[in-house]
């Protein structure tokens, strides 16, 4: 054959290789729309390199001069840019511009894709052609099969008698039908308007059809985004009735979309909502909307805001916007015409309660950062004339700054921390609890800018003691204009509440600690015990409980804050007075695979006021294991074994007698068929908490695997003292490579008396490549 004909052939190869590539542009979902598709290919050939050599081996080439057909013959294969391609036989006519390849063709793209076929009939451009028996097996393991496969004007490709599937074959029974599959009577493709138009399609499961459709339109592969309808979902609650939600994404632009939602509840009448989004070269925003003209609020408790308001809504806005490679702006507010709407109707993301309304500028350095935040807490209850709203405190704003100073000082670490908070209130948050008062907040105004400086510098002496010495120097400034705390009788707070407008205090702390780790090894194992001394010495705690106390209420004495300088959670509280901490940290390993962890010790108040034991607003200090001059034990300490199980605990005993005082237990079991975990929960009754009886508490929860794919998994709260079980959650679920199902029902026990639905059932199905449907409203559903 002359040098020219082979020149032209090998041009007519390579547009064969490429053209039979076009195949593999159906791997994408074809029932996947509406949502971003990140697994399509890049245009064919537009990655090969112009150098590419192309690499043809075949038993035989025969040119037929006077038909003008040159063919390649037996075990043809071909190696091209990264395509590789196989056949039994190859002909290109020259006088019609076809081009034939038959035989068990296998064409493997660069990206792993393998498109399969009987026989391959096309012009030399590509414009038409015919495709037989064509199954096309992509990298991600989605598969499309169809008896034949037609090429119209160089911009179509029809499929006839199309079957998609994302399920591998059964191993046993190849023959048996996946799990799930797409079958339609023709698959178009138009090469233009980049979609995929479905005619007949149905949808089988375990080899039965449930849904048929006439014809439908998605896009294809090379459309992240456009308009349609998504999956529905479904849901079933107590006061709600069943619900069926039907999504609607509209494409504004190539940076924004729109979702609208419809649903239908047969107890409460029809809810329309809709969110916004909207992304910058620098952030996002979201707006999300929603209301309902409620069909039968009687449903609902009487006297609640969902049984006496009919017209609800709620409108809502998150955004993010980063103003440099440092600094960072956003917001995320909601505004909603009763106190518990969202709540009630598990609006995806704003169904807490309280939800926490903020706006918020934040900085991070290398060494500092910075944050500062305004909140607004919309406390969600069923109660209309509730003032726990009221009672909350509105914060703008709240300021933390904190900094490490680049070179050392004296060979130690310099730092120092700055926070600002204001805060207003509109009504007292105060209670009442077995006689004794407590003033959660009061009513008003407060301002506090507080200044931390701290010095470290640990040493390391030739023995491995580690001695680490300590400087901290703080100081306060409050603008007060708040109520005094006076309870229901007109009995003023027994603290000694500060009336005047303005005060500030100052702390100075000298700290020492001292650790001395010993390893010891024996012939199978490694440990490690690491005795712990400190000694903090400062003055009394200045106005100890005579301020308000906002951001200190919070507080569990446990071994992880056995070694803190300051164990109050804010800066509302100082801790004062001398005091000293004691005990050891443990760690050992073995060969034959058993971890232990230990942790114990306990504190002493040497000197000074203990500011546990003082009056505070809140009761901070009272029963905390730290009001007296030697605090209760904690400790806390773990196994964990090689087949699977695990022990932890946490535990506070009691200083004179050892009694359990506070603590958990949690036992943990995990194989390859069970995963299982119990923790009891036990508090020892604090009157002046409001716990008149000691708090016992069994959770459990656990997955059983009991065939192939399929589990069951539970879980139960039980409050033992009052013999009532809180929360049982029971359900089952079945996973494999291309399908997740899963199903549960889940009945919550609100002691408050707060919530709109006692019980509720959420489900998921989620076919691989094609999307959710989804039983259940809300977070939950989600988090199945």
């Amino acid at each position: 054959m002359a040098v020219g004909d082979r020149k032209n052939f090998s041009k007519q190869l390579v547009a064969l290789l490429l053209g039979a590539a076009l195949c593999s542009y159906f791997e994408s979902a074809p029932l996947a729309y509406a949502q971003e598709n990140t697994t399509g290919m890049p245009a064919i050939g537009q990655n090969i390199s112009p150098d590419a050599k192309l690499m043809l081996s075949a038993n035989e080439l025969v040119y037929d001069k006077d038909q003008e057909i040159v063919s390649v013959i037996g075990g043809v294969q071909i190696n091209y840019g990264g395509y590789r391609m196989v056949a039994q036989k190859v002909d290109y006519n020259q006088k019609t511009g076809r081009m034939m390849a038959t035989g068990n063709i296998e064409l493997a793209t660069p990206d792993g894709n393998r498109i399969y076929a009987d026989s391959l009939d096309v012009t030399d451009n590509f414009a038409d052609g015919f495709m037989n028996a064509l199954r096309i097996e992509t990298s991600d393991n989605t598969r499309l099969v169809a008896e034949t496969g037609q090429r119209v004007g160089g911009t179509q490709m029809i499929l006839n008698k199309g079957v998609y599937t994302a399920c591998l074959p059964c191993a046993e029974k190849p023959d048996r039908a996946p799990f799930w599959q797409v079958k339609a009577q023709r698959v178009i493709q138009d090469g233009q308007k980049h979609t995929i138009r479905l005619e007949h399609a149905r949808f089988e499961l375990l080899g039965q059809p449930i849904a048929y459709v006439p014809w439908i339109t998605v896009p294809d592969n090379t459309v992240k985004r456009k308009s349609g309808f998504l999956f529905p979902s479904m849901s079933v609650s107590q006061n709600l009735g069943y619900g069926l939600s039907v999504p609607y994404y509209y494409v504004i632009s190539p940076s924004s979309d729109f979702t609208v939602t419809g649903t239908g509840y047969t107890s409460q009448g029809f809810m329309l909502e809709g969110e916004y989004r909207r992304r910058f070269e620098n952030g996002t925003l979201t707006m999300h909307i929603a209301g309902i003209d409620q069909m039968s609020p009687g449903n609902f408790s009487t006297g609640t805001s969902d049984a006496e308001v009919e017209q609800r809504g709620m409108v809502a806005s998150r955004a993010n916007f980063r103003i440099n490679p440092r600094w960072t702006f956003g917001w995320d507010v909601m505004v909603q015409s009763d106190n518990n709407f969202s709540r009630t109707y598990k609006i995806q993301g704003y169904s807490g309660t309280p939800y926490a309304n903020n706006v918020y500028l934040t900085g991070l350095g290398k060494r500092n950062y910075f944050d500062l935040r305004a909140f607004y807490f919309d406390v969600q209850d069923a109660d209309r004339h509730d003032t726990a709203e009221k009672q909350q405190a509105i914060v703008y704003p709240t300021l933390d700054y904190h900094y490490v100073a680049p070179q050392p000082l004296a060979g130690g670490e310099l730092s120092a921390d700055v926070n600002l908070t204001n805060i207003s209130r509109t009504h007292d948050d105060f209670y009442n609890v077995a006689g004794f008062d407590r003033f959660r907040g009061l009513e008003g105004q407060t301002t506090r800018l507080t200044t931390e400086v701290q010095w470290k510098r640990t040493y390391v002496t030739p023995t491995g003691l580690v001695i680490t010495p300590l400087l901290a120097a703080r100081g306060d400034a409050f603008a007060l204009n708040m109520d005094s705390p006076v309870n229901a009788d007109g009995v003023p707070y027994a603290g000694n509440y500060l009336d005047d407008s303005a005060a500030t205090r100052g702390m100075v702390t000298a700290g020492l600690e001292m650790r001395y780790p010993i390893l010891f090894t024996t012939s199978n194992s490694s440990h490690v015990l690491e005795p712990i001394a400190q000694i903090y010495a400062r003055p009394d705690e200045p106005l100890a409980g005579r301020l308000p106390n906002e951001d200190a209420q919070s507080f569990v004495f446990d071994a992880t804050n056995l070694f803190d300088r300051d164990r109050f959670s804010g800066y509302d509280r100082i801790e004062g007075g001398t005091r000293a901490n004691v005990g050891f940290q443990y760690t050992g390993t073995f060969d034959s695979g058993y971890k232990l962890h230990g942790i114990f010790g306990q504190s002493y108040q040497l000197a000074g006021q203990n500011s546990f034991a003082t009056d505070d607003l809140v009761n901070v200090g009272a029963d905390s294991g730290l009001e007296t001059d030697r605090s209760d034990y904690v400790g806390l300490g773990g196994i964990e074994m090689p087949f699977g199980l695990s022990v932890a605990a946490s535990y506070r005993l009691d200083e004179k007698d050892f009694a359990f005082n506070r603590g958990d237990l949690t036992t943990a079991y995990q194989n390859d068929t069970f995963t299982g975990q119990v923790t009891y929960t036990h508090v020892t009754a604090q009157p002046e908490y409001g716990f008149a009886e000691d708090q016992d508490e069994i959770q459990t929860s656990s997955r059983i695997k009991f065939k192939d794919y399929w589990s069951i998994f539970g879980g139960i709260a039980w409050d033992l003292n009052n013999s009532v079980v809180t929360r049982r959650t029971l359900g089952i679920s079945y996973e494999d490579e291309c399908t997740i199902f899963t199903i549960a029902y889940t009945d919550a026990r609100d002691t408050t008396d707060q919530t709109a639905s006692d019980w509720t059932i959420a489900a998921r199905l989620t076919f691989r490549t094609l999307g959710d449907i989804r039983l259940g409203t809300g977070d939950a559903a989600n988090n199945l």
